[in-house]
């Protein structure tokens, strides 16, 4: 399923697991057309399906864009770069060696996913490092006819996270780093999941989207915020920081992170209907949110118990 958002930026739902409106990607169009975001490796075959029904041929696909290297973004990028031979690959540098040869990544992947790794993501192939292209922060990748997307580099979720925003429909493509909003599934929730979620960062990246005034903001989990984009950014920093204070509370009084998660937020899931429940534990379940944050603490806090900002 796919359709347009705004004019030049189709949105394609790649349909991880088979669920609508779960895992986003983008295709914006011009003389030297851009994919944002493949999906995982088993959304590559609808993927391949919805571009071929736009008229994207093997010759045509300029570039793909990643915001950053988890699975469920990046996962198909070695098999969408052996169909089109043309499209080079942009990345953020600190994501870039994983794309050439993905063995570390699969071995973390296996960690974190266990059996859902096969069943539910795919793996990664390896994408030939001439095609793998590191920008940086500011970079702007060309889309023809005067339109570019313009890097903005965005750790906190991730290291390796960076976004990307259109100049043409001023569309922020923001990846995870505002968090994950299913259409029908509740509201905003936090994407804080091991092994490298920094809050202080993740913060500053919003503090940045926000200086950038963007006319909308693309999730890829899933489509464009129906908010406008000061008060979304005002509100995903707000529920980030109040994810990360319970979090902290927890940790300081050496109760489970998870657990006081679960007694707080676990009504925004069990209140859902099934299928919407089942959807958003698969994709954003508290489990790694606490996960991401325990590490996050454990860092921050160092051998001394030296209490973590809360931003």
């Amino acid at each position: 399923m796919s359709g347009y958002i705004m004019p030049g930026v189709l949105e394609i739902d790649t349909l991880l697991g088979g669920w609508e409106r779960v895992t986003a990607g983008y295709l914006i169009e011009g003389p030297a057309p851009v994919l944002v975001e493949t999906g995982s490796q088993s959304s590559v075959p609808v993927l391949l399906k919805a571009l071929a029904e736009h008229g994207v041929a093997a010759e045509d696909l300029a570039g793909i864009a990643v915001t950053h290297i988890h699975l469920d973004h990046a996962g198909g990028v070695g098999d969408v770069t052996k169909v089109f031979p043309k499209a080079d690959v942009y990345v953020h540098p600190r994501g870039a060696r994983h794309l050439a040869d993905p063995s570390r990544l699969i071995s973390s992947a296996a960690t974190v996913y266990g059996d859902a790794l096969d069943t539910l993501y795919g793996r990664l192939e390896p994408t030939p490092p001439d095609r793998v292209k590191a920008v940086e922060d500011g970079e702007e990748i060309e889309v023809g006819g005067g339109r570019v997307l313009t890097v903005v580099h965005s750790p906190g979720h991730a290291k390796h996270h960076m976004a990307l925003h259109d100049s043409d429909s001023g569309i922020l493509f923001v990846g995870d780093s505002v968090g994950v909003q299913l259409p029908g599934a509740g509201p905003l929730r936090p994407a804080t999941p091991p092994a490298d979620f920094d809050l202080a960062q993740a913060l500053d990246s919003l503090r940045r989207y926000s200086d950038r005034s963007p006319s909308a903001l693309a999730l890829a989990h899933y489509g464009l915020l129906p908010d406008e984009p000061g008060p979304a950014l005002e509100n995903a920093a707000t529920v980030l920081q109040e994810w990360a204070g319970v979090a902290t509370t927890a940790w300081h009084s050496g109760r489970d992170v998870e657990v006081a998660l679960r007694q707080r937020f676990a009504g925004e899931i069990e209140a859902l209907p099934p299928a919407e429940r089942q959807r958003l534990k698969a994709l954003n379940g508290i489990h790694s949110n606490a996960e991401g944050l325990k590490i996050w603490l454990a860092s921050t806090a160092g051998a001394a118990g030296t209490p973590p900002a809360d931003g």
